[in-house]
């Protein structure tokens, strides 16, 4: 056995899938050990940030790794801006990035680069392995490291893949930490907090926090203490509509977002940061809390928070355990009809999603209205931006359909991004996975016009209007879709849309619906 057999034998045997790959010379070994590994399953990307887009959305379902195989320096660095998404949605990955044989990087190859320095800014952990004996260590490492929600990243040498394992015998088994207990003393500094002064108290709720029954505990912390509940503004995955606690979400932009938390003296985090702002702007403050606010990190990142809430619950006794939690009730739209606008769009998008859906939100501009819209719609989970790297969604699909093959995907895309990573349209089709994708065609960089006012240049001429436009020429996004093997079609009225819509519903494929807006 090689060292590629090995590592491939350590992935398979600890659990790991999926290798969402885009392979070159160096990592042929990897991809033939493949044949000979019954457990791991290769899905192939046409650009590395395909790669590592689908392994984000697939952990992000299931809250385990999947695995990416990228192809040295320029192959991992074509992949990290969704990398960096990844990061910030505290997703688990393993990276296995080719590299030169040892004896071969001394000679300064046109492909040679300082790999573990590009991939430290955008993993937590990383190695490169020294020969084909350590490499099932190395691996079952990686796997270890990246459970917690965590970016693991291990280069491989070509000839640490093609030399012998003489050692190897059964792959390595992991151990994964349990997350450390939240300590009595913060769980009692909470709840002094609420009762002290509730309903100036926001519980602000981000990463694995906005999962069902973290809402429920934290639901029946707010009514009966009057504390308001509140999510960050780009979670990595939010469990919401009917049935599921209501949540208010940070707005974007700076005085909203300001003015919200003047109503609130204290705030604890579960799973959360601290909320500044996306980005500085002159004349605009960074940190969106009062300079006066108390912020008590009632569960850190990465950590239990269920059980940080489900304590925090038993500290008030019978008045909170007794309590049912308020949920959403269904409530949809009055649906539009006619030519198509931004307010239609939300209205009919909140009865339009269907039941146990997966919606990945990178409408951006055109979506201003969708969070609340849908808020009482059916129940279904909604991805967002986690690190702010457009052209994400459509990659991120790719591993939630996989992850999830019994539910619907629907992706809301606006064109600008989508541009970033149309190949993921090409292994929806090979895959044949179960996408819808709205593509919002406004044939601009809307919200880089509107972040030109935001930063105090509300007029701006002819030449940086060049680099804000994408009209000349116009995306024909059906034509695009249709060349990757993903049918579209384009739609004028909010009732072409409706019935666009229903025929994906209805179909098991890929679709793509051009939208304009």
């Amino acid at each position: 056995m090689n060292g590629a057999e090995s590592l491939l034998e350590t992935l398979g045997h600890n659990g790991v899938e999926i290798c969402f790959a885009n392979p070159g010379t160096s990592e042929m070994h990897f991809v033939a050990a493949l044949d000979k590994n019954p457990h791991v399953r290769g899905v192939l990307g046409l650009f590395e940030g395909v790669v590592t887009g689908a392994a984000d959305g697939y952990s992000r379902i299931l809250d385990r790794p999947a695995v990416t195989l990228l192809h040295l320096g320029p192959g991992m660095a074509n992949g990290l801006s969704s990398l960096h998404n990844a990061l910030r949605a505290r997703s688990s990955i393993v990276n296995i990035i080719g590299d030169h044989a040892g004896y071969h990087r001394g000679l300064n190859a046109p492909l040679t680069s300082d790999i573990e320095g590009a991939a430290r800014p955008f993993s937590d952990w990383v190695r490169t392995s020294p020969s084909a004996e350590t490499i099932a260590t190395d691996a079952a490492d990686a796997i270890a490291y990246s459970l917690p929600g965590q970016i693991a990243s291990l280069i491989l040498p070509a000839d640490t893949a093609w030399n012998t394992a003489k050692n190897f015998t059964t792959p390595p088994s992991i151990a994964v930490a349990n997350p450390r207990p939240v300590e009595s003393s913060v769980i009692e500094a909470g709840a002094k907090a609420l009762r002290a002064n509730g309903p100036r108290t926001a519980i602000l709720m981000g990463g694995r926090a906005l999962r069902t029954a973290q809402l429920k505990e934290a639901a029946r912390i707010a009514a009966v203490t009057g504390a308001t509940l509140l999510s960050e503004t780009f979670a990595p995955r939010t469990e919401r509509g009917a049935g599921i606690p209501r949540t208010i979400n940070v707005p974007y932009p700076v005085e909203p977002a300001v003015e919200l938390f003047k109503r609130f003296d204290t705030i604890l985090l579960v799973d959360a940061k601290a909320p500044v702002a996306f980005f500085a702007y002159p004349d605009k403050p960074s940190r969106l809390t009062q300079p006066d606010t108390t912020i008590i990190t009632l569960s850190p990142i990465r950590g239990d928070s269920l059980q940080a809430l489900t304590d925090l619950v038993d500290t008030f006794g019978k008045d909170v355990q007794n309590i049912k939690a308020p949920v959403a009730e269904l409530d949809i739209s009055p649906q539009p009809s006619g030519m198509i606008d931004k307010k239609k769009l939300a209205a009919w998008l909140s009865g339009a999603i269907p039941e146990n859906a997966i919606v990945l939100d990178e409408s951006i501009t055109t979506g201003e209205g969708f969070w609340n819209q849908t808020a009482c719609s059916r129940p279904h989970d909604l991805f967002s931006a986690t690190g702010g790297a457009i052209g994400w969604a459509l990659p991120t699909a790719v591993g939630a359909a996989i992850a999830a093959p019994a539910r619907k995907t629907i992706v809301l895309e606006s064109d600008g991004s989508g541009m970033y990573m149309p190949q993921a349209l090409w292994t929806y089709a090979r895959e044949q996975l179960d996408i819808i994708v709205l593509i919002f065609a406004n044939q601009k960089y809307q919200i880089l016009r509107d972040e030109m006012a935001n930063v105090g240049v509300p007029d701006f001429g002819p030449k940086a209007s060049t680099l804000l436009d994408i009209d000349r020429p116009e995306i024909d996004w059906v034509a695009l879709s249709t060349s990757l093997g993903v049918p579209a079609s384009r739609v004028e009225t909010i009732e072409d849309l409706a019935g666009a819509f229903a025929s994906g519903l209805a179909d098991a494929g890929p679709c793509l619906i051009e939208v304009p807006c």
